[in-house]
């Protein structure tokens, strides 16, 4: 039987310890890339464990070369919040490593005659509603709206959107074997697993954290914020379901998700729900801020409900009682006091 290969870049962080167990029970080899060294655990689900960086074409070369992986994860970025202090850097990342990796992607297609899948990770970053009053008026925005972002994130995955979009309808209209791109546009992710790691969404899973570690807590952003947001299993879910979705099927290369949308401040009391004497307060970052007022309250996510099955399992109750709390206390032995 064939080698199956699937290629995850960013293999470390926070949705690859979800994903990489979930791939592996699919019967896929996974070759996994990071910039670190990769836990034990996660390389022993491995075929191999390669520590560079997707800026590093002569490596990624060698392992296309070695594996002709049929399907990628592309997890590796720098994230907003980083991404604003370092443009540059965030540049070459987000953008001169995606360019890249989806190029020796076309070439791989093209000379095993199969297309070869790119799950890519996008973000409501890409959107920039111009203030406040454009934010509230809204409502869940589709996925061709107020494409105009912000901050060098959201320029960086729009571009990584498009440029994937162009390299599959160039497979098509060429009629050769090419990229079958797919993106999805995540809201905030909140995992129990890992720490975040430099999202500007991350006040969320920062708050949650916190309580759970009994540290006090001072959230970026203003109390009467709304975002929507996901929990790291049913963005992994989705991600799954996305990639195994015919490509027949497919409206759009590029998806909304969401799940539920509170406030800061019903986030915070949704945590002290659980813990009563957590020190959870505000004190709002205006350059942060600036980038979630640009970001939209809600998403219209029905072609990724009607193409391929997006169905998430938590609402923030459930998110908290039935997944972060038990999670937490498992990994820290942190009391939930109610």
């Amino acid at each position: 039987m064939a080698r199956r290969v699937a290629l995850v870049t960013g293999a470390g962080g926070e949705m690859g310890h979800g994903l990489l167990p979930r791939l592996t029970a699919q019967g896929l080899e996974i070759v996994a890339l990071d910039v670190r060294e990769l836990p034990a655990a996660v390389v022993s689900r491995c075929a191999e464990s390669v520590v560079g960086s997707v800026l590093d074409s002569e490596l990624l070369q060698d392992v296309f070369r070695r594996h002709s992986p049929e399907i990628v994860f592309h997890l590796a970025a720098v994230l907003s919040s980083k991404a604003e202090k370092d443009p540059d850097l965030a540049h070459r990342v987000n953008v001169d490593g995606t360019a890249s990796l989806m190029k020796l992607c076309v070439d791989e297609a093209r000379g095993s005659a199969r297309p070869v899948r790119f799950l890519f990770p996008s973000s409501i970053a890409v959107y920039g509603l111009p203030d406040r009053r454009a934010k509230d008026s809204a409502g869940a925005v589709r996925e061709e709206d107020w494409n105009a972002p912000s901050g060098m994130y959201g320029c960086n995955k729009l571009y990584g959107e498009l440029l994937g979009t162009y390299w599959t309808g160039r497979a098509g209209r060429d009629g050769v074997p090419g990229l079958d791109f797919r993106a999805i546009r995540f809201p905030g992710l909140i995992s129990a697993d890992t720490l975040p790691t430099g999202g500007t969404t991350d006040y969320a899973p920062e708050m949650i954290h916190a309580a759970a570690r009994g540290v006090p807590y001072a959230c970026f952003v203003r109390a009467d914020t709304r975002l929507p947001f996901m929990t790291m299993p049913d963005a992994v879910e989705a991600m799954l379901k996305l990639a195994s979705a015919p490509a027949t099927a497919l409206t759009t290369r590029v998806y909304n998700i969401g799940a539920f949308g509170p406030t800061a401040d019903e986030i915070r009391s949704a945590v002290l729900a659980h813990f009563p004497g957590a020190a959870i307060t505000f004190d709002p970052q205006p350059q942060r801020q600036a980038i979630v007022d640009s970001w939209p309250e809600d998403v219209d996510d029905s072609r990724a409900r009607s193409d391929w099955g997006h169905a998430p399992v938590h609402g923030l109750r459930e998110a908290l009682a039935d997944y972060l709390i038990p999670a937490l206390k498992r990994s820290s032995g942190a009391a939930d006091n109610r």
